[in-house]
């Protein structure tokens, strides 16, 4: 499908993975949507600033009435929309048994009921119009388990169980449903975390084959290839690693270095 014309619904587009991908997604002709906790009002100004089409709106994710409100604002204003790409989404770093019911259940709230809400909430328009993508940005967190990370670590692979669950109850109907799986990725979320303490880039940069962070273009880059249907059209419940090699790579770290 040509991006011409067509409209990209975005969580979280304030910043970081979500304002990356809403900005490389008007740049290729969809007229975007944002939904964010707070105002877009930078990211969206940016878009029209570059010639683009953009609304945003503030609103809580995990809130069903807010979602359903946001959806038909869209609606109303573009009529349809043909691509969904769920990436809000909040971290917790916390050993499993210092972590409370409350914030392993917010965690969730956000990183994967909401995902839901917004599936429903546009798949049935999708659906209705036997066309449409979904993306659901998850993380390796989703494939791999990672230690001090149990909420968010569920929170993803819950993800890409949803991804497949419904690619495999909506692919026959025009829907494909797809995940990008990023590893560490310099934004605004990696320097909250690293300020508490826990990692450093150099944790991360000596773990990584390609020996970088991903920036939030390669995910946005990722994102736009599974929203083009002329491209990916037969990509269906697929969770995409964009992590310069981080899930592949099994040496013992001496060894790995011992590469670069």
């Amino acid at each position: 499908m040509s991006a011409n014309k067509l409209v990209a619904v975005i969580t979280g587009g304030r910043q970081g993975i979500g304002r990356r991908t809403a900005e490389l997604l008007a740049e290729r002709g969809y007229k975007i949507a944002i939904i964010d906790l707070h105002q877009p009002a930078e990211a969206i100004h940016a878009i029209q600033a570059g010639g683009g089409e953009a609304i945003g709106c503030a609103g809580d994710v995990t809130n069903e009435a807010t979602i359903r409100g946001f959806a038909q604002q869209v609606f109303d204003l573009y009529g349809r929309a043909e691509v969904l790409v769920n990436n809000a989404g909040i971290s917790l770093i916390s050993p499993a048994e210092h972590t409370s019911a409350a914030d392993y259940r917010r965690v969730l709230d956000v990183n994967l009921v909401a995902p839901f809400l917004l599936a429903k909430a546009f798949g049935e328009q999708m659906l209705r119009a036997a066309s449409g993508s979904i993306i659901n940005v998850s993380s390796v967190a989703g494939l791999l388990g990672i230690a001090d990370r149990a909420a968010y670590n569920a929170s993803k692979h819950g993800l890409i169980g949803l991804t497949r669950t419904l690619a495999a109850e909506w692919g026959g109907r025009g829907v494909r449903v797809n995940a990008v799986c990023p590893g560490w990725v310099k934004t605004e979320m990696d320097l909250t975390d690293q300020a508490r303490g826990s990692y450093t880039d150099f944790d991360i940069i000596e773990r990584i084959p390609m020996a970088r962070f991903a920036t939030p273009d390669d995910v946005a880059r990722a994102i736009a290839f599974l929203a083009n249907s002329d491209e990916s059209g037969f990509i269906n419940g697929q969770a995409l690693t964009v992590d310069g090699g981080w899930t592949a790579d099994g040496s013992w770290q001496s060894l790995r270095l011992g590469k670069r």
